[in-house]
């Protein structure tokens, strides 16, 4: 067998390794897809980095300046909101709307009460969690998501702790301790989270592609 011949059978399987029989049909996972998934791993690495970074700065040494550490995490968020595949495109819109709020509502925070001082004036008056929020709650989705999709123990316990630990927050109801022992635990489970997903292949975190395809064409249908 020629040189030619070995690099074309090589070729062809390689493709068919790459393809998947889906809901709707067959599907093949491109270079450009598991780049995507590869982004979207070291983008949530980042946030549960960060999230844990800032969270020990200020266990350790004090709020002041830990607010610095929201700068890379919302961006690891964002980045990995962005790179994620999910099918649902208003679910997807929605997660990204909600950290884009949340990332607003750092920026008014940081400007109304300075950056020094805007995590502890957070702790100390709970109704600036209200406008931090959505930060969170986009970052549970990405939680929610992947124990949906993969039933990690891990993600349901970051898509549980951190509602709890910010209402609790907000109504009162917990106090500073118990709020920050929840999110350092929520932080901590991130980042197992993040880790561990560099261990799947790349097709588990695309998914079934055909369903994409079908919705695709679903919402075109009703266009015209």
């Amino acid at each position: 067998m020629t040189d030619n011949a070995q690099s074309f059978t090589a070729g062809n399987a390689s493709l068919k390794e790459n393809e998947f029989e889906g809901v709707y049909g067959p599907y093949s996972i491109t270079r450009t897809d598991e780049l995507e998934v590869q982004r979207y791993r070291l983008a949530l690495l980042l946030c549960g980095l960060t999230f844990s970074a800032g969270l020990g700065q200020w266990l350790m040494i004090g709020p002041s300046w830990a607010w610095i550490w929201l700068l890379p995490m919302s961006i690891g968020l964002g980045l990995a909101l962005h790179w994620i595949h999910i099918y649902l495109r208003p679910l997807h819109q929605a997660l990204q709307l909600l950290w884009a709020l949340g990332c607003l509502g750092a920026v008014l925070i940081a400007l109304s009460v300075g950056t020094n001082t805007m995590l502890s004036t957070i702790n100390a008056e709970p109704v600036w969690t209200l406008a931090i929020g959505p930060l969170f709650a986009a970052l549970t989705g990405v939680g929610f998501k992947e124990f949906f999709c993969f039933g990690r123990p891990e993600a349901i316990g970051l898509t549980l702790l951190i509602p709890i630990a910010l209402l609790g927050h907000l109504s009162g109801l917990m106090g500073g301790e118990v709020v920050m022992a929840l999110l350092a635990s929520a932080a901590l489970l991130l980042l197992v989270l993040a880790l561990r997903k560099f261990g799947m292949d790349a097709a588990a975190d695309v998914g079934d592609k055909s369903v994409f395809t079908y919705l695709s064409n679903q919402q075109a249908n009703q266009a015209l």
